[in-house]
C-alpha cells in the first residue's frame, strides 16, 4: 500500500508543476533570491568584521602589534660559558623555535620577520668628538646583536658585520653597522670607531663595517623598534634646561651578544614575534584577548617561562588593538541589527503573500477536493510535496550562490538563515491553504471592507504589539542601540514592531474615508467613481498582510537610506570642520605669515571661487569670567546670531583662538561652505576700531566688536574686555555669537576685523571652489617657503578606509536596495491576487458597453487608494521612526571612528527625504503601472474567454 502511495504522489506532483509552471517558477525564483540575501548577510558581517580585525593588527605601528618575549641577562652566579652560550644564536634560536610552537590558538606568527638576540635596555653615553652635539650633549646609543640583518637590510656600503672569532664575555672588539638614516645624522662612516664601556670601565671598541638600507622600513623587523633604522632628537629629562640629544642603535654582528654581557647597560635577551592575522575572522577577537590576557599574566605566561626561563615577561600591545576593533564592532552591530530584522520581516512577509496568492490562487480546487471528501492530512501532504520539490533545491542553490559571492564567512549561520527560508515556505503554504478547509464550504459572500469589524481578538492582539513597539522605542530612546551582553533584538526590532502598529492602524481607519467618498461619488453621472472606490473597499489587496510588507519596506529602506545620508554628512562635516573650507593654505609654524603675493597668485588659479585670508593666532588668555548671568551668549545682547546651543560654560573659556578676518570675504565664504550665517556687518570698523594706518601701534583702550563663541561670550560678557595679543592689545566687545566659524576647530574663538589688529598679515587662507590639487601645490612651492596645503577631498577621503565600516555601509545600501524591490515586489503581489477578479469585472462591464479607456481608468482608480495608502503610510511610518529612533543611534562607529584627528561628538541620524519618498513614489508608479498594463490585457482578449457558463466569479 506505501508502495502505491509513493507512486500515485509522483504524477500529482509532476501533473500539478506542469500545469501552473508559471507560479512554481517565479516561486522557486523569489526563494532562491531570499535565501541568497538570508545566506549572505551573516557572511557579509563575518568577512568585514574578520577584514576589520586584520586591517587593525596590519596597520597598527609594530611596536604595539609585536609580540615580545624578554627576560634578563643570564645571573652572575653562573659559569661564564654557560652565560655566553645563552647569549648566542643557537641557544636562542631554540628558544624561539619553542616559543613559536607554544603560541595558542588562533594566535599565529609570521615566520619571515621574526627577529631574536642580545640588546641593552639602557642607552650608553656616546663620546666620540665626531659624533654631533646639536646642545652640547653627547649622543646615547643602543646596541642590539639580533638575527636576519642580511635577510631584512642590503648593503649600501662597506661590508657585513662579522665574527672572526668566537665573541665571549671577555671580547672588546666586535663589528657593527649602522642604517643610512642613522649615518646620515649622526655622521657615522664606515671604519668608524664607538667605545662602549662595560662594567669596569673598560672599552669595548664596536667597528662600524658597512651601512644598510632596510628592505621593508615598515616592516615589523625595523619598526617594533623604530631607532632600530632612525635616529631621534629627545629631550633631557634630567636636565634642568630645555636640551635635546641625539640617540640611536647601532647593530652588532649576530652572534656578539655575548659581548654585551660584560656592560652597564643592562643587556636583555628578546625574541619579537610578529602576528599573521591572515587566518584571523571575527569571532577570533574574543579568543585573541583572552589569549593574550593569559599571555601576559596567566597559565600562558608559566608555559612562556618554561620555555625562556623562569623572569621572562611577556608584552604586546595587540590586546588593546583587539578590544579597540571589538568597542567598535559592538557599537556597529546593533544598528547592522536594525537593517537586517527590518528586511528579515520584509522577506518573511512577502513569502507570506506569495503563499496567500497561490492559495487563494487553488481556492476552489481545493475546496472541491474537500468537499468530495479529501483529509486535510492528505491534501496538505500533497502541497508539502509539491511545495518541497521546488523550495528546497531553490534553498540550496540560494546558499551556494552565496557562499560563491561571499567566499568569507563561517558557513552555518548562512546555512541556518537559508534553511529557514525554504522551512517558513513550506510549512507556511499547506498549512495557509489548509486551515481554509477545516470544513468544507460551499462558494462564499464576498468580503467588503467597508461593513467588516475587527474582532476582539484582533483588538487583543494589535494593543499587545503597541506595548511592545512602545516598550522598544522607549528603551532605544534611553540607552540607545547598544545594550549590554550584546544586541538587544527587541531594541532592534523597533521599526518593524513601529511598522507594524501603523499598518494595523491604517487598515482600521481606511474604511473611513472609503465610506465618506462612496456616497457624493454615487451622486454623480459616471459609474467609474462608484465603481473603482467600491471595489477598493472590499477587495482583498486592501489587507493588513500587503499593507504591512510595504509599510516595513518602506521603513526599513528610509531607515537605511538616512543612516547612509548620516555617514556621509558626518564625514562632509567633519572634513569641513578639520579644513575650514574647500582648500586651506597656511604656514609650516603658528606665526608663519602668507605674502601678499602668493594670496594674489592662488586667488587668480582656475577653479578658485572666493578666497578668506585669516589671522589666526591660538591660545590668547581670555579675562576673568565676569560675575553672574551676563554673557551674552545666551543671545540677549541683540545679537540675533547665535546658533549653536548658548549654553556655553565661562570657566571653560580660559584661552581661546583670535581671529581677524576680513567680514565681507569671510561671510561669502560661510554662505558657500555651508557654515552659520556669520554678521559681517557687526564688524565694521569704524569709529574707535577703524582700520589703523600701517605702522600705527594699537592702544589698551581701543574698543573691537567681535563674534564670539557660546563660551567665550559668557566670559566675557557684554561690557569691553581688556586682552593682550600677538596682534596688538586693545579691548574687545561681543556682539554677536555663532557656534562655529572655518578657521579654527577649537570651540572656543573670539572673531575681529583684521583691518583694526595692528599685525593684519594672514596665517591661513581659506579657498572655495575645485581648484586643480597639482597646479594649487605648485602655485605655494612657487612662494620659496613651506606651506601646508589642506584639501576638503583629500580629507574627507580618509574617512572611507576601514573594511568594517566599508563592509557596514555596504550592507546598509543592500538593506535600502531589498527594501525597495520588496516593496515593489508586495505591490505586485497584492494586485496579482486580485487580477482575476479584474479581468472578470472588465470582461461583464464591456458586455455593458463600458469601452477600453473607461476600464483603465476603472482599474486605475481602483488601484490608486491603496497605493496612496501604502505610500502615505510608507512617509509617515519612515519619518515617524526615523524621529523616534534617532536619539538613540549614534553613527560615529560608522562615519569617524578609527580616523585620528577626527571629530567624536555623537551623530544623530537624520530623515533622508530622498530615501523616503523614492521607494513610495515607485510603489505609486508601479501600481498605476500593473494597472494599466492589465487593462491593456484584458482588452486584448474577448469576453467570452473570461465568462463562461457556469463560473461563479
Amino acid at each position: 500500500m506505501r508502495h502505491n502511495d509513493r507512486a500515485a504522489s509522483a504524477p500529482w506532483i509532476r501533473t500539478r508543476l506542469r500545469t501552473a509552471p508559471g507560479a512554481a517558477t517565479a516561486l522557486t525564483v523569489l526563494v532562491l533570491v531570499t535565501a541568497f540575501l538570508a545566506a549572505a548577510f551573516p557572511r557579509a558581517v563575518d568577512a568585514y568584521e574578520a577584514k576589520g580585525l586584520r586591517h587593525d593588527i596590519l596597520t597598527e605601528d609594530a611596536g604595539r602589534n609585536t609580540l615580545e618575549v624578554a627576560r634578563p641577562q643570564p645571573g652572575l652566579e653562573l659559569p661564564q660559558a654557560q652565560r655566553d652560550a645563552e647569549a648566542r644564536s643557537p641557544e636562542l634560536a631554540r628558544i624561539g623555535s619553542g616559543l613559536l610552537k607554544a603560541l595558542p590558538a588562533p594566535l599565529r606568527a609570521d615566520t619571515s620577520s621574526i627577529a631574536y638576540g642580545v640588546r641593552t635596555s639602557k642607552p650608553a653615553v656616546a663620546t666620540e668628538p665626531w659624533l654631533p652635539r646639536p646642545e652640547a650633549v653627547p649622543p646615547q646609543l643602543s646596541y642590539v646583536a639580533q638575527s636576519g640583518l642580511k635577510e631584512h637590510a642590503t648593503l649600501a656600503s662597506g661590508a657585513w658585520p662579522t665574527t672572526p672569532q668566537e665573541v665571549t664575555s671577555d671580547s672588546r672588539a666586535v663589528q657593527g653597522a649602522v642604517t643610512e638614516e642613522t649615518a646620515a645624522e649622526l655622521n657615522v662612516k664606515v671604519g668608524a670607531t664607538i667605545a662602549l664601556l662595560t662594567a669596569a670601565q673598560e672599552p669595548i671598541t664596536v667597528t662600524i663595517t658597512g651601512i644598510v638600507a632596510p628592505r621593508d622600513p615598515r616592516g615589523s623587523y625595523w619598526s617594533a623598534d623604530p631607532l632600530l633604522r632612525t635616529p631621534s632628537l629627545v629631550l633631557d629629562t634630567t636636565s634642568p634646561f630645555p636640551v635635546h640629544y641625539w640617540t640611536g642603535t647601532v647593530l652588532l654582528a649576530e652572534d656578539s651578544g655575548p659581548a654585551l654581557l660584560s656592560t652597564a647597560a643592562e643587556p636583555v635577551l628578546f625574541w619579537r614575534i610578529p602576528p599573521d592575522p591572515a587566518g584571523l575572522t571575527g569571532p577570533d577577537g574574543a579568543r585573541l584577548t583572552s589569549v593574550i590576557a593569559s599571555l601576559e599574566s596567566g597559565p600562558g605566561l608559566l608555559k612562556v617561562r618554561e620555555i625562556a626561563g623562569d623572569t621572562a615577561v611577556f608584552a604586546t600591545g595587540l590586546g588593546h588593538i583587539v578590544e579597540a576593533n571589538a568597542r567598535m564592532r559592538d557599537a556597529i552591530s546593533p544598528v547592522i541589527a536594525v537593517a537586517a530584522l527590518g528586511i528579515g520581516s520584509v522577506a518573511a512577509v512577502v513569502l507570506l503573500m506569495t503563499g496567500a496568492l497561490l492559495a487563494g490562487r487553488r481556492k476552489a480546487e481545493l475546496a472541491l477536493m474537500r468537499s468530495r471528501g479529501g483529509s486535510l492530512r492528505g491534501i496538505g501532504g500533497r502541497l508539502l510535496a509539491e511545495t518541497t520539490v521546488t523550495v528546497l533545491p531553490a534553498s540550496a542553490l540560494g546558499l551556494l550562490l552565496a557562499t560563491l559571492a561571499v567566499g568569507e564567512g563561517r558557513f552555518w549561520p548562512g546555512a541556518l538563515a537559508a534553511a529557514g527560508v525554504g522551512l517558513l515556505v513550506c510549512v507556511a503554504l499547506p498549512l495557509r491553504t489548509t486551515l481554509q478547509h477545516i470544513r468544507p464550504t460551499l462558494h462564499g459572500a464576498r468580503e467588503d471592507m467597508v461593513s467588516a469589524r475587527p474582532s476582539r481578538r484582533r483588538t487583543v492582539a494589535e494593543l499587545t504589539l503597541l506595548v511592545l513597539a512602545v516598550g522598544a522605542v522607549t528603551a532605544l530612546r534611553r540607552r540607545g542601540t547598544s545594550a549590554e551582553g550584546g544586541t538587544d533584538l527587541l531594541v532592534s526590532g523597533a521599526p518593524v514592531l513601529v511598522a507594524l502598529i501603523a499598518a494595523l492602524v491604517l487598515v482600521r481607519l481606511y474604511p473611513l474615508p472609503l465610506r465618506l467618498a462612496t456616497r457624493p461619488v454615487a451622486r454623480l453621472r459616471g459609474a467609474i467613481g462608484f465603481l473603482s472606490l467600491a471595489r477598493a473597499g472590499r477587495s482583498s489587496a486592501g489587507g493588513a498582510l500587503p499593507l504591512l510588507a510595504l509599510l516595513l519596506a518602506l521603513a526599513t529602506a528610509a531607515f537605511g537610506g538616512s543612516v547612509i545620508a548620516g555617514i556621509g554628512d558626518a564625514r562632509d562635516d567633519a572634513a569641513l570642520a578639520s579644513v575650514g573650507a574647500d582648500a586651506r593654505i597656511s604656514g609650516a609654524s603658528e606665526r608663519a605669515t602668507l605674502p601678499d603675493e602668493l594670496v594674489r597668485t592662488v586667488r587668480d588659479l582656475d577653479g578658485v571661487r572666493g578666497a578668506a585670508p585669516v589671522r589666526v593666532e591660538y591660545s590668547v588668555n581670555m579675562p576673568e569670567a565676569v560675575a553672574g548671568d551676563g554673557g551674552a551668549s545666551g543671545g540677549d545682547a541683540g545679537t540675533g546670531t547665535h546658533t549653536g546651543s548658548g549654553n556655553g560654560n565661562a570657566d571653560d573659556a580660559k584661552v581661546a583662538a583670535l581671529v581677524g578676518v576680513d567680514p565681507a570675504s569671510y561671510a561669502e565664504l560661510a554662505r558657500a561652505t555651508g557654515l552659520p550665517a556669520f554678521p559681517a556687518a557687526r564688524l565694521k570698523a569704524t569709529g574707535s576700531s577703524a582700520p589703523l594706518p600701517e605702522g600705527t601701534k594699537t592702544g589698551p583702550d581701543r574698543v573691537l566688536p567681535a563674534i564670539a563663541s557660546p563660551a567665550v561670550a559668557a566670559r566675557l560678557g557684554k561690557e569691553p574686555r581688556a586682552i593682550a595679543t600677538l596682534s596688538g592689545d586693545f579691548e574687545v566687545q561681543v556682539v554677536g555669537t555663532v557656534s562655529r566659524v572655518a578657521s579654527v576647530s577649537p570651540t572656543d574663538f573670539l572673531v575681529v576685523n583684521s583691518a583694526a589688529l595692528e599685525q593684519k598679515a594672514p596665517t591661513t587662507l581659506l579657498l572655495t571652489g575645485a581648484p586643480d590639487p597639482g597646479k594649487l601645490r605648485a602655485a605655494v612651492e612657487a612662494s620659496g617657503k613651506e606651506y601646508a596645503v589642506q584639501l576638503r577631498s583629500e580629507e574627507r577621503a580618509r574617512y572611507v578606509n576601514t573594511p568594517m565600516q566599508a563592509g557596514a555601509e555596504r550592507i546598509y545600501l543592500a538593506a535600502v536596495a531589498a527594501g525597495a524591490g520588496y516593496a515593489l515586489l508586495a505591490v505586485l503581489l497584492s494586485l496579482l491576487q486580485s487580477a482575476p477578479e479584474r479581468k472578470t469585472l472588465l470582461a461583464r462591464l464591456r458586455t455593458m458597453g463600458l469601452t477600453t479607456g473607461q476600464g483603465r481608468k476603472l482599474l486605475a482608480f481602483e488601484a490608486t487608494p491603496q497605493a496612496l495608502l501604502a505610500a502615505g503610510g510608507g512617509l509617515f511610518t519612515g519619518w515617524a521612526t526615523i524621529a523616534l529612533l534617532s536619539p538613540g543611534i549614534d553613527l560615529v562607529p560608522l562615519a569617524l571612528a578609527g580616523v585620528a584627528g577626527s571629530d567624536t561628538s555623537p551623530v544623530l541620524l537624520r530623515t533622508d527625504l530622498w530615501s523616503l519618498a523614492l521607494p513610495a513614489a515607485g510603489v505609486v508608479a508601479l501600481a498605476a503601472a500593473v494597472a494599466g498594463v492589465q487593462a491593456w490585457w484584458a482588452s486584448r482578449r474577448g469576453s467570452i474567454t473570461e465568462l463562461r457558463a457556469g463560473d461563479s466569479r
